[in-house]
């Protein structure tokens, strides 16, 4: 009886969960980042956030934001499942606010970097994620997903000494799969768009 009772909690919970709408959820800015227009030095943050629905129970969506020196605006890095089902690369680099709620959930910093040195640092983080080997390709778990995106700039930027959480499922992608073989890269097939992606379609928010 108490098995039945727990079941019914859980799939009253799901529900919940699934009756929410990603398309009047928060996509506003958190307030964390520091203000591009009055900030003139370099900056790197990492950001993770719950994911979409019940999957936020236990994992977290991780994109980067960068502002280089002197620049007015943010440039945001992170692979979205959801571009797949619309025939586009998972790679989105964007100019668009850092610190966006991820669909009504608070994003966390998860890593900054200011100052001296930082936008040497921005450039190889651009390489980095336009060098991403799976920029087509999305699978939640084991990946490659978000996570494994941001998990390859950090392996090819120790600068940014990153550590990833245990909930950014899909970050030990890397350790147990090689990138395809012949080289293929994001370098012809990443997409940039001044349309945030909080205007477009989304059937697989992760």
């Amino acid at each position: 009886m108490m098995k039945l009772a727990a079941y019914c909690v859980l799939i009253i919970i799901l529900c919940g969960c699934t009756a929410r709408d990603w398309r009047t959820a928060s996509r506003e800015p958190a307030g964390i980042a520091p203000d591009p227009a009055v900030t003139r030095e370099p900056v790197v943050q990492v950001y993770g956030a719950p994911a979409w629905g019940w999957r936020g129970w236990f994992a977290i969506h991780t994109w980067i934001a960068v502002k280089p020196a002197n620049e007015t605006s943010y440039t945001v890095y992170e692979v979205v499942g959801w571009r797949k089902n619309r025939g586009l690369p998972v790679v989105r680099i964007e100019k668009d606010l850092p610190d966006r709620y991820w669909y009504g959930e608070k994003p966390r910093l998860l890593r900054e970097l200011k100052g001296p040195g930082v936008d040497i640092v921005i450039a190889s983080i651009d390489r980095a994620a336009r060098s991403y080997p799976w920029p087509d390709e999305y699978t939640a778990f084991p990946g490659p997903n978000s996570n494994t995106f941001t998990a390859w700039i950090a392996s090819k930027v120790p600068e940014l000494k990153l550590e990833l959480p245990l909930s950014a499922i899909g970050s030990g992608y890397l350790e147990h799969h090689s990138p395809p073989k012949g080289g293929t890269t994001a370098t012809n097939s990443w997409w940039v768009s001044l349309q945030p992606v909080s205007r477009r379609n989304s059937a697989w928010l992760n």
